[in-house]
């Protein structure tokens, strides 16, 4: 995290802090308003929260009640992400505001995605003071991550929008459930994009998540799309998600649908919030998902959360050197010179620079 004193000195000079009147909403009869962020669709009434609990309607106007308001700010490596075709080894300033458009029941940040502005201490900066802060710290990536940035997204244009003008890149940690047009207007201010795909069934996604799986796969299309650096992670949760065939499933689909290059990240999962029964995930079972996806031919295959695996370090899909050694979130070695293989000068899928 940043130090007291850096956090201090930042809230000295900040600025007077306002509401901000919500994108992608229509306004209804009776002052009512229809969310169109996430494909969650919230009609609110007045003085009331959508879902999310961060977006409200004061007197038949929606506004982001938690603009400005990070509850969380930190200076972590990129891999942490993770990001791994996305300049490794750099570090990044990450934020986020409280609360989610999901209700995972594994989440490892519950304790600010699924609380309330009220709820959880937070600072007040606003975008200009955040790409200010990364400045200062000499930091080239914004990262907004942790609970779900979707539900920070005014907040979030706003910081990518200025970060691109300061030669600052961005990127997203997402679930990915958020409708098409904000999801394109995104895609024009933010750099790389890391996509949770939770799993491979809606049965999955309903019982485990409290959404739907056919919005995520459909952002996920739109990002390749827009040329937007994408990363996936799979959380591989014992007895929930670890079918061979809905592992193998997904592998093709993303292999139809976005491309052998995508990187993909089996990760494992450790007891949490409210799945605090289960075992954490055998490394096998990451093993078998590894393997079940190279088959198919994706080309970039990780095994996460297993520090020391050496699933972990990125491999030459040519020659299959090793080209980037890691320990959990550090970089020991790379290989990768201009955006190629050291070894056999083959161009590696990523953003190296």
């Amino acid at each position: 995290m940043l130090s007291y004193l850096i956090l201090i000195g930042f809230l000295l000079e900040k600025s007077n802090l306002y509401l901000k009147e919500a994108m992608f909403y229509k306004k209804l009869n009776n002052k009512k308003v229809v969310c169109q962020l996430c494909p969650r669709n919230c009609i609110i009434d007045v003085n009331k929260r959508g879902f999310c609990r961060n977006r409200e309607n004061r007197d038949g106007k929606l506004y982001s009640i938690v603009y400005g308001k990070p509850c969380s700010i930190g200076e972590e490596p990129i891999e942490k992400a993770p990001f791994f075709h996305f300049f490794p080894g750099s570090l990044r300033l990450t934020l986020a505001t409280v609360s989610c458009n999901q209700r995972c029941k594994y989440c490892q940040n519950w304790q600010i995605s699924q609380a309330k502005l009220e709820d959880v201490p937070y600072y007040e900066f606003s975008p200009e003071e955040i790409v200010k802060m990364a400045k200062k710290r000499n930091l080239k990536i914004i990262c907004f991550t942790y609970t779900e940035p979707i539900v920070f997204y005014e907040y979030m244009y706003d910081i990518a929008k200025l970060a691109k003008k300061e030669g600052i890149k961005s990127c997203v940690v997402t679930g990915g459930y958020i409708n098409p047009e904000p999801l394109e207007s995104l895609c024009k201010v933010v750099d790389a994009i890391k996509v949770d795909l939770k799993g491979f069934n809606e049965d999955f996604y309903e019982k485990v998540c409290g959404s739907s799986l056919e919005p995520v796969l459909n952002a996920l299309k739109i990002i390749k799309k827009n040329g937007v650096w994408l990363e996936i992670v799979n959380l591989v949760v014992p007895t929930l998600n670890d079918k061979e065939e809905d592992i193998r499933k997904m592998c093709q689909w993303i292999k139809e649908n976005l491309g052998d290059e995508v990187p993909l990240h089996f990760t494992r999962f450790f007891p949490n919030y409210q799945l605090t029964s289960l075992p954490p995930t055998p490394i096998s079972t990451l093993e078998k998902a590894h393997k079940i996806a190279k088959k198919v031919g994706l080309k970039y295959v990780y095994i996460g959360n297993v520090p020391g695996h050496p699933y972990e370090n990125t491999y030459c899909p040519y020659c299959q050197k090793l080209l980037i050694k890691r320990m959990g979130f550090s970089v020991l070695e790379n290989n990768i010179v201009d955006g190629r293989c050291k070894f056999c000068k083959r161009k590696i899928a990523g953003v190296f620079k």
